[in-house]
């Protein structure tokens, strides 16, 4: 009877460090895979955010949807300086600007028109992309609005943005349910993203 009950505890004792071991393995993996997946989103984000902030210097407001984003990105066409030779500490020290050492021909400052795409991203960028959070289906959320600043001027936003239970949601429950929880209580978004609808905040994304 001794012998059965010592069997036993020690099977107890084995099976709780198993789960207790598992239990920690599975925060581990948990926060290494939405650390992982949060890096590729950032950074599309931030692609979001450049590409917005040029379709706003042209239109001077944001796109209001991801068809038109793209197809700025694809069609509408941004200056680009070429530079090619710089001004000596003689010629500044005599006070000469770019603009006159470019009349004397002593530097050259070319520019061309090249689709946006180009510009931002590089030739081989895929602008249709953009609007996909990395490594899924999902599409972000992304909407613009007008917010008046303190001293009276209107200014135009726009934020993009994925929740945690859109990109986490294949991982592990509670883990998940104890991330929400705890952004919420402090008054967090429970998620990714940059810019906002309800403040004024310079386009920051909510990682910064």
């Amino acid at each position: 009877m001794k012998v059965t009950l010592k069997v036993l505890l020690v099977a107890a004792v084995i099976l709780l460090a198993y789960m207790c071991y598992r239990s920690i393995m599975t925060s581990i993996e948990f926060d290494e895979e939405k650390k992982s997946r949060e890096d590729a989103i950032i950074a599309r984000l931030i692609e979001i955010r450049k590409a917005q902030i040029e379709y706003k210097n042209v239109h001077k407001v944001h796109a209001g949807s991801f068809d038109d984003l793209i197809k700025f990105l694809n069609e509408q066409e941004l200056p680009f300086l070429t530079k090619e030779g710089v001004l000596t500490d003689e010629q500044l020290e005599k006070g000469m600007t770019e603009q006159e050492a470019v009349k004397k021909g002593l530097i050259k400052r070319d520019t061309f028109w090249v689709i946006a795409k180009d510009t931002l991203f590089g030739k081989n960028y895929d602008a249709g992309d953009i609007r996909y959070v990395p490594g899924t289906q999902l599409q972000f959320h992304m909407d613009t609005a007008t917010l008046s600043s303190n001293s009276g001027y209107e200014i135009k936003v726009f934020e993009a943005s994925v929740k945690y239970d859109e990109y986490l949601d294949d991982l592990d429950h509670q883990l998940l349910v104890n991330a929400i929880d705890k952004v919420e209580k402090q008054s967090k978004f429970p998620g990714l993203k940059v810019g906002s609808l309800t403040e004024i905040n310079n386009n920051a994304g909510n990682w910064e």
